[in-house]
């Protein structure tokens, strides 16, 4: 790094410094104009977004604001690894590009692996057992992989034990050196738990453990996988809190089965799914470092040993079934946030894995993303490139302090075993996720070529099925289900009838009074599944009657500027009404004329930030689709 010389020379020499109070003044004039009258001192609040966790996002960051977290963040490499647990971090090679393999088939899966490592991936991922490759097909699966070149990862569930064995007699059978041999075994028996709802016995786990610890020091027996807590719609602070308390249960495991604190560390591998949120995926791998490293400390471990190696896998509850190359940009955001965030190995989920199994364009777009990101943008050579943004720092802290109160909770109730069985993870997760899906059904949360944008005419994707995943547990959510459930409703009516269900929007006035209006309609219905056709430029009521009738729609939604629905919602409504509409829409906020407006025959008001899953279910009942 060069530094430049002290000359005494700043372009903002001549300008004083601006103060947070000035700032205020200023934001709550612009505000004042724009209808929010408030005092100089609220314009902070007014402009903060509320976060789940109890977070809020503030609009202006300082660093006095920011000094807790930035100050508590060390240096990369040490002690408590909020700024990544290695002093290089990433500017030697980058992160780990991890390649998940889900076939069944061992040979159509050696042949995805093989293409995956001449293609950038530098480790696997496979799931084995019941859902993936049988254990004995594993050596298959393996074929003409150079074993102590690829880290291998295995997600063997119930079959943790059998699965492990072969993949350490393959790796004597070939000839790798013990010291050679790198990767994760996969135990998890409180991840198959929060999954399946059965137990499993640590006790193979924790022989395992101690035999990697002995004989295979680059090999890590147990995944302490926070998935199953973030695809119950758990938040950040909640997903982290869980894996303290699932580290902690495995630490005392171990602990009992003669490892030292040391060892125990080094024998988990923590996995996080990282989303489109960036800034939150980012605080979060750095939060979850920061906690880990402090319950390595309560434990007495060496502060070396305290450094959190991590596994993030780009979200499986953002990938919609509908439009899904739109994934490919939520995928490409999460995958940068992992990196910048200090993770030690990237999984990114194919575009298509919504719909099944992965076909080779889609493997080959996942493992791209990571090498563009690394050799092109080169994003790896920066150590915790985030570091330092008073907003990443402040949020990282908060995010941690967060964390660290449900894991107590959770400590409290008996552990992490004890949480699940007894109902309070289920329970606080669900409360998180059925406020999120009210945000979602109200479009507060927009999901592009979903419940915005979506277009109605693109042919399906059709995939090869996955196989079926571990049940019985937590429940699985996605963002799209709720308007998934509405496509669907009316992808059958098209089956079955020959169109789609539509919706006639009655454009009143000219271009410029109902543009607006109709686009809003139109890409509301469109998200239920609901074809918007409308009218040309109408003169009276009785026309746009005319043009209801010829359109073939059952329910009409009226659009114009609030002036126009003063003089002509009314007579509208009623000629609709006439003319057979089932339901009458209204585009906007009635205000003052509603009572007018519903005698007229108005039935419902649609504004942005109502409930678009309400209204478009309502829609789809009466216009009679199943």
């Amino acid at each position: 790094m060069t530094v430049l010389p002290d000359d005494g020379f700043s372009l903002a020499a001549e300008f004083p410094d601006a103060t947070h109070e000035q700032w205020q003044r200023l934001v709550a004039g612009v505000l004042r104009k724009a209808g929010k009258d408030a005092p100089d001192t609220a314009a902070d609040d007014l402009l903060s977004t509320s976060l789940e966790d109890g977070l809020t996002t503030r609009p202006l960051y300082t660093a006095d604001a920011a000094r807790n977290g930035a100050d508590s963040a060390g240096y990369p490499g040490f002690a408590p690894f909020t700024r990544g647990g290695r002093p290089e971090g990433g500017a030697v090679s980058g992160w780990d590009v991890r390649q998940r393999h889900d076939r069944q088939d061992p040979a159509r899966t050696n042949e995805a692996v093989l293409a995956d490592l001449e293609n950038g991936v530098t480790s696997l991922w496979l799931s084995v057992g019941a859902a993936g490759i049988p254990v004995s097909g594993l050596a298959r699966a393996l074929e003409g992989v150079y074993l102590d070149l690829a880290p291998v990862a295995i997600d063997a569930g119930a079959e943790f034990d059998a699965a492990a064995r072969e993949l350490l007699r393959l790796y004597e059978d070939k000839g790798v050196p013990r010291e050679s041999a790198r990767g994760n075994l996969g135990a998890d028996p409180l991840g198959y738990e929060a999954r399946t709802g059965k137990a499993l016995d640590s006790c193979d786990a924790v022989a395992t453990a101690a035999l990697c610890a002995r004989e295979w020091p680059g090999l890590r027996a147990l995944t302490v996988d926070a998935l199953p807590y973030h695809e119950a719609g758990g938040s950040a602070a909640q997903e982290v809190g869980c894996s303290l308390a699932t580290g902690v249960a495995y630490l005392r495991a171990l602990g009992e089965g003669g490892l030292s604190i040391e060892e125990a560390c080094g024998q988990l591998e923590f996995r996080y799914a990282a989303t489109a949120d960036q800034f939150l995926t980012i605080a979060k791998l750095r939060a979850a470092r920061r906690v880990w490293a402090r319950v390595a400390e309560a434990c007495g471990a060496d502060p070396a040993a305290g450094a959190q190696r991590q596994h993030a896998v780009t979200s499986a509850v953002m990938m919609t079934r509908r439009d899904p190359w739109v994934n490919m940009l939520r995928t490409t955001v999460a995958s940068l946030a992992a990196g910048v965030g200090g993770a030690d190995a990237v999984t990114v989920l194919p575009f298509d894995h919504a719909l099944g199994l992965p076909d080779g364009f889609a493997r080959r777009i996942a493992r791209n993303t990571s090498t563009i990101l690394l050799e092109e943008s080169h994003v790896g050579r920066v150590i915790d490139p985030a570091g330092g943004s008073w907003y990443v720092e402040q949020l990282t802290d908060e995010l941690a302090h967060a964390a660290w109160a449900w894991f107590q909770e959770i400590e409290r109730a008996g552990g992490q075993q004890a949480a699940l069985r007894g109902g309070l993870i289920s329970e606080r997760l669900g409360a998180t996720w059925d406020s999120r899906r009210k945000n979602l059904a109200k479009r507060r949360e927009p999901i592009t070529g979903v419940s915005e944008f979506p277009l109605l005419a693109q042919a399906p994707v059709e995939r090869d099925p996955a196989p079926a995943a571990p049940g019985g547990g937590l429940p699985t959510v996605r963002r799209d289900e709720a308007f998934e459930v509405l496509r669907a409703r009316s992808d059958a009516h098209l089956v079955t009838t020959g169109a789609r269900p539509r919706v006639f929007l009655a454009a009143l006035g000219p271009a410029a009074a109902h543009t607006a209006r109709v686009s809003f309609a139109a890409n509301l219905f469109q998200a239920g599944g609901i074809e918007a056709v409308h009218n040309p430029v109408t003169v009276d009521a009785a026309s746009v009657a005319g043009a209801f009738t010829a359109s073939g729609a059952s329910v009409a939604c009226v659009c114009s500027s609030d002036a126009l629905y003063a003089e002509q919602a009314a007579p509208v409504a009623e000629a609709l009404k006439a003319a057979g509409a089932l339901r009458v829409f209204l585009a906007g906020r009635p205000g003052e004329q509603r009572e007018m407006y519903v005698r007229a025959g108005v039935d419902e008001f649609v504004v942005a930030g109502g409930d678009a899953v309400a209204a478009l279910t309502s829609a789809l009942d009466r216009i009679g689709v199943a």
